[in-house]
């Protein structure tokens, strides 16, 4: 395997993270499903046949590393683009080239291309001309042109984990080492640094490089708990509101609640706010679920979530962070019903698929002289009875439980308590949804 630092320029005004990039896939730290032995990637190039291949990620995580490393790998020139610059001139101009060298056209954040500069390199690529690899941050399938990711192959990196993490530090320590100065760091301090780059290792390597240039005494530099809280004092958060991985959390967030997990739900709800996300959005996630995860078990969660919600408008962060953990904790802790949810949805399928049904005579309007004439006639009060119910039909042929069924479980929770009731007022039993088999879709 070659190494990192065999190929690495001596260390001058590039950041650290520049220095550092890989030469070759063997030397990519993390990834190891997109650039191991087998991969799409090592086959590709085995095959001397790329074609198209869309790279999509967080950044930070070896999108760009990876494309130079494929480069170098295919022996071919690495032309690079940015697609808020590149225009068409710059596609033909690299096209030319390409007439005459192997070419590698690499396009960072290619979601800025528009439909037609995608479809001229498509173009370049399907003739032959040239190999592609595109970045993105966004998913592919919602920010690209649908003819490029029809015609490319899309391939995922994750974030890298701790331990990779830490190799990545490592790398860099050992190449200021190679550069006679030696950076001393205790065993939690680089667990900390890898854990708060939050699987960037752009960022890792930056706060490594902060924390060592200019600190150097006598060829060597002793990290201290101090200089870490200051290089993290104005950090930048890593939360990208508008991008896959804030949808990502605020879904883990979400499924925490109706899991009942409460550690989780405040786990997520701390990234949540952690990453500067809008109290009020939070808010309004917590109201939906206390109706779509709880509903009928328990109609107080919606007062809670509602007063959180008017909560938060009033008092923001940093108190806010207590009302939504009040209210997220409400959610995951009550017992849950999706009776609520289900039935509507089921209604709203039926209403949309059939034929409307006739208002019954009985159910109409009678508030008017002439109604009688009209047949507006033989509506049942409830109160009347002393049961404060009776028997009529409500909508032609809707047969009982077609789209409310129950979800009451074990607990006394107020659909249970309306279950009993009605089932000793009627003499019928309650219609009860049917649990899923394992790995049905919902």
């Amino acid at each position: 395997m070659s190494d990192l630092f065999d190929t690495a320029t001596p260390l001058g005004k590039a950041p650290l993270a520049a220095l550092l990039r890989p030469a070759t896939l063997d030397d990519v730290i993390g990834q190891a499903a997109l650039v191991g032995p087998g991969s799409i990637l090592r086959r590709r190039i085995a095959a001397r046949a790329l074609g198209s291949v869309i790279l999509y990620g967080p950044p930070g995580i070896g999108k760009t590393s990876i494309a130079r490393a494929v480069g170098a790998m295919l022996g071919k020139e690495f032309r690079p683009l940015n697609a808020t610059r590149a225009g068409v001139s710059d596609l033909r101009r690299i096209a030319d080239e390409a007439r005459i060298r192997p070419v590698l056209i690499f396009v960072d954040e290619v979601q800025r291309f528009s439909a037609t500069q995608a479809d001229d390199l498509l173009a370049l690529c399907e003739d032959g001309v040239a190999d592609f690899i595109g970045a993105t941050t966004g998913n592919p399938y919602h920010v690209l042109p649908p003819a490029l990711v029809s015609r490319s192959t899309i391939l995922k990196l994750e974030p890298l984990t701790i331990e990779e993490m830490e190799q990545v530090i490592q790398r860099g320590i050992a190449h200021f080492a190679a550069q006679g100065v030696h950076v001393e760091l205790t065993a939690a301090q680089l667990r900390m640094i890898a854990g708060r780059s939050g699987g960037d290792a752009r960022r890792a390597l930056t706060t490594l490089e902060s924390l060592a240039v200019g600190h150097e005494t006598d060829g060597k530099v002793t990290i201290t708990d101090e200089m870490l809280a200051e290089a993290y004092a104005s950090a930048p958060v890593n939360h990208d509101r508008s991008g896959d991985a804030h949808y990502d959390v605020v879904s883990a967030f979400i499924k925490s609640m109706r899991g009942s997990d409460p550690d989780a739900t405040l786990y997520w709800l701390a990234r949540l706010i952690h990453g500067g996300e809008d109290p009020r959005y939070i808010a309004r996630r917590i109201m939906i679920h206390a109706s779509e995860d709880i509903g009928l078990a328990d109609n107080t969660a919606l007062q809670t979530a509602v007063a959180a919600a008017q909560a938060v408008e009033k008092i923001g962060y940093p108190e806010a962070q207590i009302v939504l953990a009040h209210a997220a904790l409400h959610i995951a802790r009550a017992p849950k019903s999706g009776s609520a949810c289900s039935g509507i949805s089921q209604a709203l399928h039926f209403v949309a698929s059939h034929p409307p049904a006739s208002v019954p005579l009985h159910l109409r309007d009678a508030h008017y002289k002439g109604a009688a004439a009209l047949g507006h006639v033989g509506y049942r009060f409830p109160h009347d009875d002393p049961r404060g119910w009776v028997e009529q039909e409500y909508v032609p042929g809707l047969k009982k439980g077609a789209f409310y069924q129950s979800d009451a479980r074990s607990a006394p929770t107020f659909e249970r308590r309306a279950d009993e009731y009605w089932e000793r007022t009627t003499g019928q039993p309650q219609p009860r949804r049917m649990p899923k088999p394992d790995g049905a879709a919902d």
